[in-house]
């Protein structure tokens, strides 16, 4: 069985605060020297999956009107939007009922893979469901392009164009651990601890139920990338000990420690664990009018502007007037 202590997730995915900041940083920054030279910068993929820069906007009065070009995403704002999408992956796993290992594969993917880019270069839903659909292949729950297209509405060609790509940003690393499993290792440990009867198994039953909530709420945060996965089931499971109090946690703490002759402290690990849990509080959902101005200005970034709406709106104006024309 494949080890995380030797695995390519420990080695080259888990970071500093300051890491994920500079890589943040990084990929914002060459996508707003993308929009500045091009005056969009949302890349094209081929069928192929080769990429391709928007062509530059050129115009007779490019000069005078380089003051109304897009603004950029800060890096807060794309922080938003990488949110608003990771709450819409989670929905897309629950009602294909996908097991929490495929969500979990997915949203890591779709994490690494926007440390590599910005949203102003790639579609965050494209990104999002190849992230779902290359989960699902590589956890042997294969879903067909068609099948999740269709499901969702969505072009199915979009999801294989964006494939090669999404694998390469992940240099291919696509075995992940992710903390449900650890959960459930933590909570069988848990049996021979407590030397649990009937009423004890239930009891814990109840704790891994709602771990699994605590790490559908971690996830969505940068913990992911900065914590390994056992220390994100401990915290989930500390966080549900406290609501329904099946055992003495530090104690437990304290015998896995022991056991696995480790060279941290009780205080090291529950340090970790609070960290984590700060993540969780600090976690911010903005509202609707932000992610509604966030978008817009996206959009902008992509060359769909004002002009581009204003288009579609009276093709679907049209559309209408001729259906209820031949209705009538």
């Amino acid at each position: 069985m494949a080890d995380f202590l030797t695995s390519t997730h420990r080695a080259k995915w888990i970071f500093t605060p300051q890491q994920l900041v500079e890589k943040y940083k990084a990929a914002n920054e060459r996508a707003t020297q993308v929009l500045e030279k091009y005056g969009a910068s949302l890349m094209e993929v081929d069928v192929d999956g080769s990429l391709s820069y928007p062509e530059p906007q050129k115009t007779a009065k490019d000069n005078a009107e380089k003051h109304s070009r897009p603004k950029p995403l800060s890096i807060d704002e794309e922080q938003c939007m990488r949110v608003f999408y990771e709450n819409k992956l989670q929905e897309v796993c629950k009602n294909f009922h996908f097991p929490h290992k495929i969500q979990a594969a997915a949203l890591i993917y779709f994490k690494r893979f926007y440390l590599q880019w910005s949203v102003m270069e790639h579609h965050p839903k494209n990104i999002m469901l190849t992230c779902i659909y290359s989960a699902c292949k590589i956890e042997e729950n294969h879903v067909s392009a068609e099948e999740l297209g269709k499901g969702i509405s969505q072009d199915h060609q979009m999801i294989l164009n964006n494939e090669m790509i999404v694998y390469q940003s992940l240099e291919f690393d696509l075995i992940v651990y992710a903390p449900y499993r650890s959960v459930e290792g933590f909570v069988n440990d848990m049996e021979e601890f407590c030397k649990a009867g009937d009423e004890q198994l239930q009891m814990l039953k109840a704790l891994q139920n709602t771990a699994r909530l605590e790490i559908d709420k971690m996830m969505l945060t940068d913990a992911p990338l900065l914590f390994p996965p056992a220390q994100l089931a401990l915290a989930a499971l500390r966080n549900s000990n406290a609501i329904h109090e099946v055992l003495e946690f530090r104690s437990y703490l304290n015998s896995i420690l022991s056991r696995q002759n480790s060279t941290h402290t009780i205080s090291e690990l529950i340090e970790s664990l609070n960290e984590i849990d700060s993540w969780v509080r600090e976690y911010k959902f903005s509202s609707e009018k932000e992610l509604k101005h966030i978008h817009w200005k996206l959009k902008s970034c992509w060359g769909l502007g004002s002009h581009d709406e204003g288009k579609k709106r009276e093709k679907k104006s049209k559309h209408k007037s001729k259906r209820s024309s031949n209705d009538s």
